[in-house]
């Protein structure tokens, strides 16, 4: 039986944790994906979300940073009302402002991914825990990257989210030592 992260307990997330969890992220798409979720997670445990993820995506169109920035008075109502989703007005908001924020980044940068793997020199960082005790809930790193994004104007990417973050897309590998997948990702 293959060892893996002690927080891989129920099947959502021993399928998230070993399919998804640390594999480095670089489309767009996919990196707005998990900041939206990351906020949205704010407070509650990644399962909540992980449970929520195909209501977010069918919500928020899949994730399109350029549909989500246009979102009205009337859509955000209709999010605030579907149940399939964290009903947190300022979670909502936030989402709509990062978007049009996301888009300023991939302007600034020719594209989102070269903004955040920026941050790590283009290459996972190899933390090499040996208990998931040993890993922390934010960085120096993470808050320079918070930093950096609050004052871009994004809102809910506070250091603990962003460390959070750059776990979720392998922008840090804190699989513990023992784990199978910290060994497949830090080839």
């Amino acid at each position: 039986m293959a060892r893996r992260c002690a927080w891989a307990r129920n099947p959502l997330a021993i399928a998230y944790h070993d399919r998804e969890w640390g594999v480095p992220v670089r489309e767009d798409r996919t990196l707005f994906e998990f900041l939206i979720l990351e906020g949205a997670q704010a407070g509650l445990s990644w399962d909540t979300i992980l449970a929520k993820r195909e209501n977010y995506r069918r919500a928020f169109d899949g994730f399109d940073p350029r549909r989500v920035a246009r979102y009205g008075a009337a859509k955000k109502r209709a999010l605030l009302a579907d149940p399939g989703i964290v009903r947190n007005r300022a979670k909502i908001e936030a989402a709509v402002v990062n978007a049009g924020r996301f888009i300023a980044l991939q302007e600034e940068f020719g594209s989102a991914s070269r903004y955040f793997w920026g941050f790590v020199d283009g290459r996972p960082l190899q933390a090499r825990r040996r208990r998931i005790a040993e890993v922390p809930a934010r960085t120096e790193l993470s808050d320079s990257l918070s930093k950096d994004l609050k004052e871009r104007g994004l809102n809910f990417v506070g250091s603990t989210i962003m460390y959070a973050f750059m776990q979720a897309v392998g922008m840090v590998n804190d699989h513990t030592v023992d784990c199978f997948r910290y060994r497949e990702l830090s080839r």
